[in-house]
């Protein structure tokens, strides 16, 4: 029996918690990956995947760009989670994340889309040592 994937991203999979992205940003590690700047933790709730997404103001000034750059963000994130959520249910983890974009121009989808999921991947292998380094 074959599981459908869903493609949702819904209420429940968003970070939305003010104390859980204050904790995030406390305890959480980071890395880098143009345009992103990603900032993750490892949380108890097994197969909990929670994102957000954050642009700047310093950039953009207009709140048009910068809903549209969040919009395009998630929208990216939404169709390529599965491979780190499923990766999330192996390790029996689950995981918080925040995609935080630091660029100065209005992107482009295509370009979103190729470093969401470099930036997923990176998330994927970072579980993966995890648990290399726990045998």
């Amino acid at each position: 029996m074959t599981e459908k994937l869903s493609y949702r991203f819904g209420r429940n999979e968003k970070l939305k918690s003010r104390k859980a992205i204050e904790q995030l940003f406390a305890r959480g590690k980071s890395f880098n990956l143009f345009p992103y700047r990603i900032v993750w933790q490892f949380t108890n709730e097994t197969g909990a995947l929670k994102a957000g997404v954050s642009a700047g103001s310093r950039h953009f000034k207009k709140a048009t760009d910068r809903n549209r750059i969040k919009r395009l963000s998630r929208e990216v994130y939404r169709i390529n989670k599965h491979k780190l959520y499923n990766q999330l249910i192996v390790e029996n983890k689950g995981m918080h994340v925040f995609f935080l974009y630091q660029g100065k121009e209005l992107p482009d989808y295509i370009f979103l889309k190729e470093k969401m999921e470099a930036a997923i991947n990176k998330l994927v292998k970072l579980c993966n040592e995890k648990r290399e380094t726990n045998s």
